[in-house]
């Protein structure tokens, strides 16, 4: 594991949630990321699945927000950031990353499952990379990469996964935005 990658990869993430550019990110910077997510789906944000997104990213922000030491409505620096997800998700691995980010990427699943499988097609997986503002020209690659039982659906398990192998510098496909 490249510990540069993961800092970087982690600021970066820290930048694209600090939506207001004030260097602290908030509550509110989970929440605007969540409505921004489902405007770009298309979404109704009363509609259940956009409801859950919303509500797997504010849970997202209040954990993280308490194991660093501060309010849930309060705000965390970028070294608060970057210690509590060292602590609470990398450090905690594979238990991690299914307690910090398993939820969110759920929910993202069922915002782009417009089918109801409970899975991403090639297609919903596309729609993902475009809504969260990644390039969307390697999709079918990267789906490839993810799919790693070969079963032409990306399960939340193999998201999951992706969303950890990305962290780490294995993967290049940042499914929660770059």
């Amino acid at each position: 594991m490249s510990t540069t990658v993961k800092n970087d990869r982690l600021k970066k993430r820290f930048e694209k949630w600090d939506v207001n550019g004030n260097g602290r990110i908030e509550k509110s910077d989970y929440e605007a990321e969540a409505h921004r997510i489902i405007q770009a789906f298309g979404e109704d944000p009363a509609s259940p699945q956009a409801r859950a997104l919303l509500d797997a990213y504010v849970s997202m922000f209040e954990f993280l927000a308490t194991k660093a030491g501060v309010s849930v409505n309060g705000a965390m620096t970028e070294d608060q950031f970057l210690s509590v997800v060292e602590a609470q998700v990398f450090a905690e691995g594979d238990a991690g990353f299914n307690r910090v980010i398993r939820p969110t990427v759920a929910a993202m699943v069922g915002l782009c499952d417009t089918d109801g499988d409970g899975e991403v097609s090639p297609s919903e997986f596309r729609r993902w990379l475009e809504a969260i503002g990644v390039d969307a020209s390697s999709a079918v690659e990267s789906f490839r990469t993810i799919d790693v039982n070969g079963s032409g659906t990306l399960t939340v398990d193999e998201l999951v996964a992706a969303v950890r192998a990305y962290h780490f510098g294995t993967l290049d496909v940042p499914l929660l935005g770059h």
